[in-house]
């Protein structure tokens, strides 16, 4: 049974919502982290509404953040236990999406996904195993999990803009050449990228920069 997600939300600026954007947060964060990119979005996404959910769990080492999964080199718990934390995540996170389609009548090409560290680690997990693809994914400073598994698991393949600080020492700026490796390998067509020079774990203006340009072009805002 799947867990039902506590989420933030901001109407589109013109009153009629046309698509959509889900932020979906880092580890030991909350919805409220990155809903703060909804201001300077907004301006340009004028028919486009704004949706951050918690992840499902609390976050031991954060206590007023949450974690889509434990991960074992932080918190001590098990790989065994990351990985059933993960795809029951991946459920939840899914009938989310879902939920987010059916009550505001959207289809899976209007909605982008936004995600950062973990939340861009559960993107990368979750939307290629989905049955649509969605408009795109903006996929910042995190990894892709389990690549090895992606080439036999895929089901659909959405464009994909993977972004990272070139001064990041939580997650190395290496996993993003690693991702976009195994996308391209499991037969991505539209991956790109973008180095933030002199960034470290975290969006810079210049990376939200062109987020904003792909999440325009790919939801057909001219």
């Amino acid at each position: 049974m799947t867990r039902v997600l506590n989420s933030q939300r901001r109407d589109a600026a013109s009153g009629e919502m046309r698509s959509a954007v889900v932020f979906l947060h880092g580890y030991g964060a909350n919805a409220a982290d990155l809903m703060g990119l909804a201001d300077p979005l907004a301006e340009h996404l004028p028919d486009t509404a704004f949706f951050a959910p918690d992840a499902p769990e609390a976050c031991a080492g954060a206590p007023m953040g949450f974690q889509w999964f434990p991960i074992p080199w932080i918190d001590g718990s098990s790989e065994e236990e990351s990985r059933a934390g993960l795809e029951r995540a991946a459920a939840d996170l899914n009938a989310y999406l879902d939920g987010i389609m059916v009550d505001e009548d959207l289809l899976p090409e209007q909605v982008m996904v936004l995600g950062f560290s973990q939340g861009t680690m559960m993107s990368l997990h979750v939307l290629p195993r989905r049955e649509d693809e969605v408009a795109g994914l903006c996929a910042f400073s995190g990894r892709l999990l389990e690549p090895e598994l992606l080439k036999d698991e895929v089901v659909c393949r959405p464009p994909v803009l993977l972004i990272h600080g070139d001064q990041d020492d939580v997650v190395p700026v290496q996993s993003l050449p690693d991702a976009a490796q195994a996308l391209q390998e499991a037969g991505w067509k539209e991956v790109y990228a973008h180095i933030q020079k002199g960034t470290g774990h975290g969006i810079a203006p210049d990376g939200l920069s062109v987020a904003l340009a792909f999440m325009r072009e790919r939801l057909g805002v001219s």
